[in-house]
C-alpha cells in the first residue's frame, strides 16, 4: 500500500463514520474535466458565492489570477466551501494571466472565455468532451485582452432584458449548472476523478476536520517509514 493510501485510512481513523460516508459519496461526483478560472476578482462577496458554486456543482479546481486585485471571499458567505476545493493562486507577477492560462493549456484545457463577442456560441453549443476551462472575468470590465487574445473559444450567455450581464457569480453558476448537467449526462466522456486523485482530495478533506492534523501527520508519516 503506497503512503498516502496508508494515510487516508489513518487518518480516516479519526473521523466519524458519518464524516466518511460524505467523503466517499461526494468524491463520486468531483470533477476536474471543468474547471473555474477568476481573473481579477475584487469583490469578496462575489468570489465567496463563485466557490459555492463550484463546490456545489462538483467542480473541484479552481484558478486565481491576482493581477491589481487580492483574491479574498467573504468567510460568512462562502460557508466553508473554500476548505472542501482546490484553489491554485496566480500572484508571483504583475500581469499572471498568461502565465494561468499556459499552465491550463499545459494540462489539456481548453479555454473558453465568457464574454459578448462576434465569435461566440451560445453557452447549450459549447462542446464538453473535451476538458474546457471557463474564464471569468472583473465585475466592471470583464476579462482583459490579454485573457480574450489567448482563449481558444468565446461563449455567451442567454440574456433577454436591459441589463447588459449578469453579476459575475451569477454568470459562474448558470454556465456550470449547463455544462456539468450536459457532461454528467454524456456517458462517453470520463469526467470523474481517478481512484489516485480521490484518494489525494479524500485526505485533504480528512486534514480539515482532524485536530492538529499536521502533528497527526507528521507522526503518522514516521510510523510509516518505521514500517517500510
Amino acid at each position: 500500500m503506497n503512503k498516502e493510501k496508508w494515510l487516508l485510512e489513518k487518518f480516516y481513523e479519526h473521523i466519524s463514520d458519518n464524516k466518511q460516508e460524505l467523503f466517499d459519496r461526494i468524491i463520486k461526483d468531483r470533477t476536474r474535466h471543468i474547471t473555474v478560472v477568476l481573473e481579477n476578482l475584487f469583490q469578496p462577496h462575489n468570489a465567496a458565492a463563485v466557490l459555492r458554486s463550484c463546490d456545489c456543482f462538483g467542480v473541484q479546481d479552481v484558478h486565481v489570477i491576482e493581477n491589481s486585485n487580492q483574491y479574498a471571499p467573504n468567510k460568512e458567505i462562502d460557508m466553508g466551501s473554500s476548505k472542501w476545493l482546490n484553489i491554485n493562486r496566480y500572484n508571483q507577477k504583475e500581469e499572471n494571466t498568461i502565465d494561468c492560462i499556459n499552465e491550463l493549456k499545459r494540462q489539456g484545457y481548453k479555454i473558453i472565455a465568457t464574454t459578448p463577442h462576434t465569435d461566440d456560441c451560445g453557452i447549450d453549443e459549447l462542446p464538453v468532451d473535451q476538458p474546457i476551462a471557463l474564464l471569468f472575468g472583473t465585475e466592471k470590465s470583464g476579462l482583459t485582452e490579454e485573457a480574450l487574445e489567448a482563449s481558444d473559444a468565446y461563449v455567451k450567455l442567454p440574456m433577454y432584458g436591459f441589463t447588459e450581464s449578469y453579476n459575475i457569480s451569477v454568470s459562474v453558476a448558470l454556465a456550470l449548472f449547463n455544462v456539468t448537467e450536459r457532461m454528467r449526462k454524456d456517458e462517453s466522456i470520463q469526467w470523474q476523478l481517478s481512484e489516485q486523485e480521490q484518494d489525494a482530495i479524500r485526505l485533504q478533506w480528512a486534514k480539515k476536520v482532524v485536530k492538529k492534523s499536521d502533528t497527526v501527520e507528521a507522526i503518522l508519516k514516521e510510523r510509516f517509514e518505521q514500517a517500510n
